[in-house]
């Protein structure tokens, strides 16, 4: 499946997944809009998988689980923001591995990113999100079949993912998300500014407001 495709397939649900998720966070407090250092090391580490241009004025960091449906919800959003900001915005990262089985979906993706597969397979596992992400009982085999079909070389990401780096990559992340104290998922960052509350468009108004800035 091409990633066209993909977008097209993901965007269909948004609507009801983002009544969903709205509906969740608002039950859970809204995200926190206090600014934290956009150079504190916990916001991006060096190795942090990003997209976009690396000197641009905006930077959107994301805490984001592969499980997680308002992540799911959020990516062609967020790929929409970016499209209308080629040269001015830049999203980084962050693995938020709270769902049962996440931890193991990173491995998938950082070993795709190893094969220069990193976006296609991304997308490949979040459009095949509802048939493998049910929380308590994922069923990986199809996070790996989705990863195949995006063209992932499955051997050698088995080897590649479960090395001693990757090991302390999940580690880092972890601390990180304590010391940011992310507790849901999707939180956003934008230039350090958390979001004042929950919602597609909440990030658009502030993804804007510091791209037009002098």
């Amino acid at each position: 499946m091409n990633r066209s495709k993909i977008i097209v397939y993901i965007s269909a649900g948004a609507i009801i997944l983002f009544a969903v998720a709205s509906y969740i966070w608002q039950q859970q407090n809204a995200q926190s809009s206090a600014q934290v250092n956009p150079n504190n090391p916990a916001l991006e580490r060096s190795y942090s998988p990003s997209m976009g241009p690396d000197n641009a004025k905006v930077t959107i960091v994301e805490f984001f689980d592969p499980a997680c449906e308002a992540c799911r919800a959020f990516y062609p959003v967020v790929k929409k923001i970016m499209s209308q900001y080629p040269n001015d915005v830049r999203l980084v990262l962050r693995y938020t591995t709270f769902h049962e089985g996440s931890d193991e979906v990173v491995r998938i993706i950082e070993a795709a990113r190893k094969q220069g597969l990193f976006k296609p397979v991304l997308e490949a596992i979040l459009i095949k999100q509802p048939e493998w992400a049910s929380h308590g009982s994922p069923d990986l085999s199809k996070a790996w079949a989705a990863a195949a079909s995006a063209g992932l070389d499955i051997e050698q990401a088995k080897i590649d993912g479960y090395t001693s780096a990757i090991d302390q990559l999940l580690q880092q992340e972890s601390a990180d998300v304590n010391t940011m104290k992310v507790e849901k998922t999707p939180t956003f960052f934008v230039n350090g500014k958390g979001l004042p509350s929950f919602g597609a468009q909440q990030l658009y108004d502030l993804v804007s407001a510091e791209a037009n800035q002098n």
